[in-house]
């Protein structure tokens, strides 16, 4: 684990010791930016199987985390890439996205999947829409937020 001080306000902390995490906790943040389909068990697994792992905290409480899936070289992905609402606007989650993307430097393809109505976000941080990008939707949900007609 590496613990970075960029602001003495927050600790930040690349691959921490996942044990240590309060999934219900992590569980309830997901909620809290209407993203309500995830379970504890399931998320602290995907957590568990990623490349790379970031959390934020204020006052050792996360506020913000996110984490990369990659096969080590050639394809990355950087998930779940959440700022509890209230501590959004900080420039937290430009931290978060930039500090994961850093640790992926001699990869071939690097995407990430937004949220609807995050593209000005990641556009902001030289993030470029992809497309050649396809999704298998998993859903009617998915299919309207994230397809095109």
């Amino acid at each position: 684990m590496s613990i970075l001080q960029e602001n003495p306000a927050y600790t930040y902390k690349l691959n921490p010791d996942l044990s240590t995490i309060d999934w219900d906790y992590i569980i309830s943040l997901f909620y809290k930016i209407e993203w309500k389909h995830r379970k504890a068990i399931e998320i602290e697994t995907a957590f568990r199987l990623s490349t790379t792992t970031f959390f934020i905290y204020k006052d050792e409480q996360v506020i913000a985390f996110g984490r990369v899936v990659g096969d080590g070289r050639y394809y990355a992905m950087l998930a779940d890439i959440v700022v509890d609402p209230d501590y959004q606007g900080q420039g937290l989650g430009k931290y978060l996205v930039t500090t994961l993307n850093n640790q992926l430097v001699d990869y071939h393809f690097v995407n990430l999947s937004a949220a609807p109505g995050a593209d000005p976000f990641y556009k902001s941080m030289g993030w470029k829409k992809q497309t050649t990008a396809f999704i298998w939707p998993q859903g009617p949900k998915q299919l309207r937020q994230h397809c095109e007609e």
